[in-house]
This record gives C-alpha cells, structure tokens and sequence, in this order.
C-alpha cells in the first residue's frame, strides 16, 4: 500500500498536475478534496470531466466518474457485494477505495486518454426498435452506423502512418525545400532564356539542342541493350561451358567402363541410384529381404490388432448404455480379477522354477530384438519416405530454376569454381567501390568549387553589364559568347561526323582483317587442342590435389587467424577498461581537489577577522538558518498549546451548536407536519404583537 501511495504521489506531483505533495499531506487529505484530485485525474483522460465537486451533487459525480470507468474497462476486485461497496466508498470519497483507482488511471494516462477519445466515437446509441420502424429515424440510424465504420477505418489507417515513421514536419520541410529548389529552377530557366534571346538563329539552336538531347537519350538505350545483350551472351556461354563439361564427363565414364563391372539402376520408392552390379545386387536382397518382413511378420501383426480392436468396438457398441452402477460393478471385477492375477504371481515366484526363469530371459531378449526389429523397419519406412519428397522436392527446385534462369544447379566443382569467382569478383567490387568512394569525394569537392567559380563568374558578369550599361554598350559580352558557342557547336557537331564515318570504316576494315585471320589461326589451333585437353585433364587432377593441400593449409591458417584476433580483441578490452579507470579517476582526483578548495575557502573565512567574510562563510549562514528555525519552532510550539488548551471547550461549544441545529431542525419538522395536519397554527394577539405557537 505505501509503494501504491508513493507511486501516485510522484505522478502527481509530475506534470500535467503539479500538486506538490508528499505522503504526509496526501495521506491526510479530506474524502472531498481526494475525490475532487480523482476528478482532476479523470480531467485530464477526459477533458469533459473537469468539474468542481463543490458545485455538484454527490449522486451525479458518483454516476459521472462510475460511467467513465465503466468505459475505461476499470474491474475493482471482488464480487457482486464488493461492487455495492465499491460505489458507496466512491460518494463517500473512502481512501481504500480511492487509491486504487488513482493508481490503475496514473499507470496507463495515454493508453485510456486515447480510449476515452475512441469511447466518444465509437459506443452505440441503442435505438429502441419501435423507433427504427419510422423511416428517416432508420435512414439516420444507418448513416450513423457507416460513420462509424468509416471512422474506424480512417483511425487505423492514422495509427498505421503513425506507426510508419512518416512525420508531417518532414514531409512539410522535403515540400519546401522542393518549391524552393523549383522556384530556383524557374528563375535560372527565365535567366538562360533572357540571355539566348538576344542571340541570333534562336529557334534554329533550340532545335538543334533538343535533337542532341534526343540522340543522346538513344545512344543510353542503344548502350543498354548492348550491355543486357552482352549479359544475356555472357550467361549463354557459361551454360554452354556447364553443358560440354557433362558431355565430357560422361563421354569418359563411358569410355573409361569396363566389362566386368557394369552399372545399372536401383529404384527405390521413385528414386534412382546408379550403382555397380555387386551394389545393385546387395540393395535387391536387403529390398528383398525388408519386404519380406513386413509382408510376412509386421503387416500381418498390425492386421491382428486392427482386427482384435475393430471386434472390441463392435462389442461396445453392440452392448446397450451403461449407467454408474454398472460401471461400479465393472470397476470391482477389474480389482478382483488383479487380486488374483498378483496371487498367481506370488505363487510362482514362491514355486521358483529354474527352468522358466531361464525361458523368461530368452523370450525378453526375443522380445526386445522384434522390437527394435519393428522400430528400425519403421524408421526405414519413414526413411524412404523422407528421402522420396525431398527427391520430389530436388526434382521441382531444379525445373523451377531452369524455367527461372535457363541454368541447372552447380555441383561439386563447378560450384568450387563458382565460389571462387565470385570470391576475386567480390576483391575487384570492393577496390572498384572504394575507388567509386574516393571518386565521389573528389566530385563534391569539385561540384563546391564550381558552385563557387559559378558565384563569381556571375558577381564578374553583373559588374561587366554595369560598366557597358556606363559605357553605352549592353548586351556586348553576351551576343559575343553565344557566337562563340554558336560556331564551337557547329565545329564540333562537324568533327563528330567526320570521326564517326573514319570510325566506321575503319571498324569495317579492321573486323574483316580479323575474321579472316582468325580463321586461318583457328584451324592450327584446333590440331593443338586436342592434345591440349589430355594435358587440362591431367592438370585438373594436379590442381584439385593442390587445390586440397591449400584448402587444409588455409583452414589452420584461419585458425590460427581466428585465435589471434580473440585474444587482440581481450587485450582491447582490457585495455579500453584501464582507460577508463584512468579517467574515472581522474574526475574523482578533481572532484576532490574542488572540495578541498571549498573546505580551504571557508576555513579562511571563518578564520579571518573581516565580519563580511565571515557572514559569507556557509557555516555562519547555516547557524543563522538553525537559529531562525528554533524561533520558528518556539513560535509554532506556543500556538500548539494554546490550540490544546482552547480544543476542548471549543469541542463542547460546536456541539452544543449542533445540538442547537438538531434541535431547531426538529422543530421546523414537526412545525411543517403540523401545518399539513391542520390549516394554520394558533395565532394569539398579546399587546399589539403577533405570536406562533408551536
């Protein structure tokens, strides 16, 4: 409980409500005041409870806050009683009540301030069904029931971009930041227009440029497709590389087969295995001899007991229902009959016959063996099983990556190799990345220095339209560059021509030089070819060796490697903890040294003779503190004793007030029974003065 109290005095104490308690001052709290801090705390869930209790009725605040909680899912503990007294410690504002709802809605604010928001949206008014039968009440009550669902589904989708991490200030900022760039962009646009205009054959060069553009924006199709031609040429010839070393592989298997041993295929459960004739032999008898056993010793067995089961259960539901005192009786069979079964056993062990001990040993072992014999044939069952999916499975992967890629799964050394290309292909990416790095640095440093070039070259520009304008000659320096540009356009358009059609012709010359001495160097190489390839084989058969040494030798080297980097990274640590050890030290060695200055400081102050200093030193303003506050105490201990000594008497007189109102109450009562009973009272007239007679 005093956990419970600390808890919802920090929060309280926190902001939105800055009440300034502590458990004292709340613990003595008045049942109005804390039922008015419930109604701040429900406020601030629900902005339509910020009520002041003092102008309220007791019913109507009971019923307003058991409402909220009711929509909030709040279930005090307990039963139907505690419910009932649940609702009257609520009106009457009772602590152990209270808490407990203080600390449930301080717990979880956010999650029933949004609640409480939903709650206003989303709680159904329940029309009554004889008020549904009018049409505009039903027309209504279903657009009601659509906003509703359009409410849901537009708050889920808020929660859902909430949840995305998309921000509206991000999103306003990447808007501006865009008009901004767009508006910079007309700007330059309207300026480069300004500035061409004055220029002769305008149109003629705007044409021009726009079919530069188009021709470029071709030449980056064009270089594309060439090089998406050169992949699809690449992955092509790969395949074909893959398909003639089958072919070679199994060319030599064929030739390199002799007559004695054949090979020939096993199918076991849709499986095919390529074996030689002795292997293919032992597979068929163990075949042979699997399906013997489960044809003659396990299927007949598992017939049995489904046979044995299948009559039981005709039996049981042939009988007619059992009721509970026939299950009584069967229950006392069953212990009798077990009675006897343990007599009988105690018996035999009593008799100790040899001779059945020994069997009994035998028929265990017999026992055991059928049935490990049963459990492995079911494991191999299962085995084949496992292995014909994932044949099947194999069996689909493959078609699903030849109709993918065109390619069949590499195997073996193919893979090897595979893995090895892309190893000194991820070596050239990453020196090709980092130059990429280096490269793109070097171009934002060059891109600063153009921007910055650009910024002058405009600043010189402006101050050369200001000196023509001076000298009567603007739009000198502009019309003389776009001539300029003009004619260097026009001599490079010319070049590009005339290197393109040399180019061209050359590129002819050059590709029929080529194929006609490739031709004549192919047919000598192909003779070479031949006794080359026994070489590659032999050279295989040395490089897979080597290629195994390597392997070993690499895998203790990274060992070796993996051990040295553990004990760098120890020897790290270690030494990243010293350091800071070292400086948490040191900032200990300063903390210390500015204490021992403070202690110094006020040592001297309160030494010296100087009255100032000494009213500056802390122990004088502590004892000034101590002496304030003993004065303060005399004062409040003074004002408790005269409180004491005036408690009692002013006790007697509020009763006696009280008193006082009972009994002028009970006279007003019987006063207004009486007036009911009879018409008027008695009036009597004594000395010109009215009088009431009660």
């Amino acid at each position: 409980m005093s956990d419970q109290i600390k808890f919802i005095v920090d929060s309280l104490n926190k902001e939105p409500f800055r009440k300034n308690y502590n458990l004292i001052t709340f613990d003595s709290l008045e049942p109005m005041q804390l039922l008015q801090v419930l109604s701040d705390v429900l406020a601030e869930i629900d902005p339509k409870q910020l009520v002041d209790l003092r102008e309220e009725m007791p019913e109507q605040t009971a019923k307003r806050m058991l409402s909220l909680l009711g929509i909030l899912k709040y279930k005090p503990s307990g039963n139907a009683t505690d419910m009932s007294t649940f609702r009257q410690g609520l009106v009457i504002g009772s602590k152990p009540v209270i808490y407990p709802v203080l600390h449930w809605l301080l717990q979880r604010t956010n999650e029933l301030k949004k609640r409480a928001y939903l709650a206003r949206f989303l709680i159904k008014l329940e029309v009554p069904s004889e008020f549904l039968q009018d049409e505009t009440v039903a027309d209504t009550n279903k657009q009601y029931e659509e906003l509703m669902e359009a409410f849901k589904t537009l708050h889920k989708e808020y929660e859902q971009l909430k949840a995305s991490g998309f921000s509206t200030a991000e999103i306003r900022k990447d808007i501006s930041a865009m008009e901004e760039e767009k508006d910079q962009l007309i700007k330059r646009v309207e300026h480069l227009k300004k500035r061409v205009e004055t220029a002769q054959n305008y149109q003629w060069m705007l044409k021009i440029a726009r079919q530069l553009r188009v021709e470029k924006e071709r030449e980056e199709y064009l270089a594309q497709q060439k090089q998406e031609q050169k992949n699809q040429l690449f992955y092509a010839v790969q395949r074909l590389q893959r398909v003639q070393n089958q072919l070679k592989s199994m060319r030599q298997a064929a030739a390199d087969a002799k007559p004695e041993i054949e090979t020939g295929f096993l199918h076991v459960g849709q499986a095919a295995l390529k074996l030689p004739t002795s292997g293919l032999m032992k597979r068929l008898e163990e075949e042979i001899k699997f399906n013997l056993y489960m044809v003659t010793e396990k299927f007949p067995k598992e017939l049995e007991n489904k046979k044995k089961e299948l009559h039981f259960l005709q039996k049981v539901v042939s009988e007619p229902a059992m009721g509970h005192s026939d299950l009584l009786e069967l229950e006392s069979k069953i212990n009798e009959i077990n009675t006897e079964i343990n007599q009988l056993i105690e018996k035999k062990m009593m008799r100790n016959e040899p001779i059945e001990g020994k069997l009994s040993l035998y028929r265990q072992q017999a026992s055991i063996i059928s049935r490990k014999k049963e459990a492995k044939a079911e494991e191999l069952q299962e085995a084949k099983e496992k292995l014909a999916s994932l044949e099947r499975e194999a069996s689909l992967k493959r078609n699903q990556t030849r109709e993918f890629d065109g390619t069949e799964v590499l195997k073996g050394d193919e893979f090897k190799r595979y893995v090895s290309k892309l190893r000194s292909k991820s070596t050239v990416f990453k020196k090709k990345h980092q130059i990429i790095a280096e490269l793109k640095a070097e171009f934002g440093l060059l891109q600063r220095t153009e921007e910055l070039l650009k910024q002058r070259h405009e600043n010189i520009q402006q101050q050369l339209q200001t000196m023509e304008e001076k000298k009567g000659i603007s739009g000198y320096s502009y019309t003389q560059e776009e001539l300029e540009r003009v004619s260097a356009l026009k001599s490079e358009v010319d070049e590009m021509k005339g290197r393109t059609l040399d180019d061209m012709s050359e590129m002819v010359k050059k590709l029929n030089s080529l194929v006609s001495e490739k031709k004549s160097a192919l047919a000598s190489v192909i003779k070479e070819l031949r006794q080359l390839r026994q070489k590659c084989q032999e050279l295989t058969q040395e490089c897979d060796e080597k290629k195994s040494q390597y392997d070993s030798c690499a895998a203790g080297l990274e060992s070796n490697r993996s051990k040295l980097e553990q004990e760098v990274r120890r020897l790290r640590e270690e030494c990243l903890q010293e350091e800071s050890r070292y400086h948490y030290t040191n900032c200990m060695i300063k903390n210390l040294e500015v204490q021992l200055r403070r202690a110094t400081d006020e040592m001297k102050a309160y030494i010296s003779s100087d009255q100032q200093e000494k009213r500056k030193a802390i122990r004088e303003q502590y004892t000034k503190n101590i002496a304030e506050q003993e004065n303060l105490g005399k004062k409040l201990r003074e004002k408790q004793k005269v409180v004491r000594e005036s408690h009692g008497p002013n006790m007697k007189q509020a009763k006696m007030w009280r008193d006082l109102q009972q009994l002028m109450e009970c006279k007003k009562q019987c006063f207004l029974k009486q007036q009911s009973q009879t018409s008027i009272g008695q009036v009597i007239q004594e000395g010109g003065e009215d009088r009431l007679i009660l």
